[in-house]
């Protein structure tokens, strides 16, 4: 099979080459990975390598792919199905522990889906929803799981604060306004608020005419506040959603883009909960896929490009210019 491995720092260091695959064993499937969308965490791993440390990783955690020859003992698919990998392949349901925590695809030592053949366990695997395309499906496993774990609660009439357009911003505000809530949508480009708007957001904001955001979001909800805040940029951007969150409202908290201190005072204050978000467990992918289904979500998706050009879809990332994700078609 040919994959990209991790040999240095940065986009730079992942190479082209050829690489074996094992027979599936007992209780395993081969595929043929058809597709691998991209991820912030991607680059973030790719940046901290350490080539005198670290073994040479096949990077990327979100992939999709067709079943192509089955180990002893599998119950759970059949050859020619379309499965797409879990984020965490050892968490199945229930609260993840730090065991299951510690191994992820594509991160640490656990080979991702930039190849074009892979081993998987058949516990580790979900179909994927049927309404969509292989392309559109390998934006799942990640950011789309993410937006779900953090709105499972949502109800319609909620007022929901989404921050950005990455992946997982896009998603909470498809769930969201597919719940029958208010999506308040922040943003500091006219043309990519323009875009949410088109995608159904309610209300924008642009947080670099407006840094004190928080002001506008009790404008706009009368002075009530956000019921959920989906926070992606972390100890820089969470004062102002500790101000914009509703009392007994709850702010998911997915990145650490950001660095400062944090009075905890407003959680206090608001009786707010902050949960930490990490992706979900297979038995939540497996109910947001049924959801997908049920209402014909389809992702939003910027680019599509080749195997070969792997390399420039990641440095499209790093340029931020992108609206929705980047696919790379394996297949």
């Amino acid at each position: 099979m040919d994959c990209y491995r991790l040999r240095g720092p940065g986009v730079a260091g992942a190479h082209a080459e050829t690489c074996q695959v094992h027979a599936p064993g007992p209780g395993e499937i081969r595929v043929k990975m058809l597709a691998a969308s991209l991820n912030y965490r991607d680059l973030a791993i790719m940046d901290r390598f350490d080539e005198n440390r670290d073994v040479p990783l096949i990077p990327l955690s979100d992939g999709v792919g067709e079943i192509v020859e089955l180990g002893d003992g599998i119950r759970r698919f059949a050859l020619g199905d379309r499965i797409a990998g879990c984020f965490y392949p050892d968490w199945i349901y229930g609260k993840m522990n730090r065991i299951q925590g510690s191994r992820s695809l594509g991160g640490g030592v656990t080979d991702g889906v930039l190849c074009t053949e892979r081993i998987f366990n058949e516990e580790a695997v979900v179909a994927i929803p049927a309404c969509l395309s292989p392309i559109e499906a390998a934006t799942l496993p990640c950011a789309a799981l993410t937006a779900w774990n953090a709105l499972q609660d949502v109800r319609a009439g909620d007022t929901i604060v989404t921050q950005g357009t990455g992946g997982v911003a896009i998603f909470a505000l498809q769930f969201a306004k597919a719940a029958g809530a208010r999506v308040v949508a922040l943003s500091s480009s006219a043309e990519k608020m323009a875009k949410l708007l088109e995608l159904g957001a309610d209300d924008v904001i642009n947080y670099h005419e407006q840094p004190r955001w928080a002001d506008a979001v009790l404008q706009l909800t009368g002075g009530r506040g956000a019921d959920h805040i989906v926070e992606v940029g972390g100890a820089s951007s969470l004062p102002n959603s500790l101000q914009a969150i509703a009392w007994n409202g709850e702010i998911s908290l997915i990145g650490t883009l950001g660095h400062g201190q944090i009075n905890p005072t407003p959680i206090m204050v608001n009786s707010a909960i902050v949960r930490g978000i990490r992706v979900g467990s297979r038995e939540m992918f497996e109910a947001m896929n049924r959801r997908i289904d049920a209402i014909g979500l389809h992702p939003v998706i910027d680019s599509v490009m080749a195997f070969s050009n792997a390399p420039d879809a990641l440095r499209l990332l790093q340029s931020k210019q992108h609206f929705g994700k980047i696919v790379i078609q394996i297949h």
